[in-house]
Order: C-alpha cells, then structure tokens, then sequence
C-alpha cells in the first residue's frame, strides 16, 4: 500500500513535464500491444495444444475420459468434459499466479487461453454438437468444412483410427471441399 502510494507521487512529479507525459503514454500504449500479443499467441498456440492433447492424450493414455465424447450421450454432461476443466485450472492458475504482486505475462496468457476455450465451447459444444439449441445453421463454407471435419473425426468411435483432430483452424482438405459447393 505504502509502495502504491509512493509510485503516485513520483508519477505524478514526472508527469508535470510534457516530454516526460509522451514517454509515459508511449509506454502505456506499448504494454498495450504487448499484453495483447500475449493474449492472441496464447490463444493461437492452444490450437496446437488441443491438437496435441486430442491426438496423443486423449485418443491415448486418456481415451478412459474421451470415450464418452465418441458414444451417445446420457444426459447434458459427459466424462469427457473433465478436460475442459482442467484447461480451466490451467488458465486460472496462470491467471492468479500472474497477478501476484504486479500483473505479468503470466495473466494474459491466461486470458488467451480462457478466450480460446470459451470459442472452444461455442464452436465445439454449441455449434457442432448443438448441446445447446443455437447456431444450428450457416452457408459459411469455413464452418460447414468445421462441422464436416468433425463428423469425420466421429466415424471412428475406438481410440485407433481417427482424423481431424484439430478444432477451429480446419484443414485445406476440408475447407476445399466446401469452397468448391459455394461458387
């Protein structure tokens, strides 16, 4: 508290000099950009991520969670959720570890990977699975090759055998299959 008082005065003596005001909003707007370059390359490597964990993990070592995302479902939940809430201790673990003290990197690589399960959550749960009663149409050739891409991936019901793991980033083979309907 003493500390916080102390970095306000000092701001607020530096801040009486024009020069001394544009370094200070030079450096406001650049933490800017830093902190949400975290957030967009956090998010963006969590596809990689998921990829990863959806191939190796849990079509491996964890199929025992994932199997029942690969049958019919008994209920609005399933085992296979209980990955979605460790992402979720990952990202807030970051997050609280990050705003110890002053707010670091650590935060906004949270943030991105809460953001990227929350799109996870709307495009996967929602969207493709409808598990709620929205989105249930597009003429969007991106989310039509989304939505196709997954059904691939759920012909195989056994941990051996499947394709297209990834889960917003569609692949070229995909995509080109509906690009080609749409013109």
């Amino acid at each position: 508290m003493l500390m916080r008082f102390y970095t306000q005065v000092l701001l607020n003596k530096m801040l009486k000099n024009k020069q001394n005001q544009c370094i200070f909003v030079l450096f406001l707007v650049m933490s800017i950009i830093l902190n949400s370059l975290i957030i967009i390359v956090g998010f963006l490597l969590m596809e990689g991520v998921a990829w990863f964990t959806h191939k190796y993990i849990m079509h491996g070592f964890m199929w025992s969670w994932h199997k029942s995302h690969h049958e019919p479902r008994k209920g609005k939940f399933e085992k296979n959720d209980l990955f979605g809430i460790v992402f979720a201790f990952v990202s807030a673990g970051l997050m609280i570890s990050g705003s110890w003290g002053e707010i670091d990197w650590k935060f906004y690589l949270g943030i991105g990977i809460l953001l990227y399960g929350l799109a996870y959550f709307l495009v996967h749960d929602v969207f493709v699975h409808q598990r709620l009663p929205l989105l249930k149409r597009t003429n969007n050739a991106y989310f039509q090759a989304m939505r196709f891409a997954h059904k691939i991936h759920h012909k195989v019901s056994s941990k051996e055998g499947a394709e297209a793991f990834g889960f917003l980033f569609v692949s070229k083979k995909y995509l080109n299959k509906f690009k080609h309907k749409q013109k």
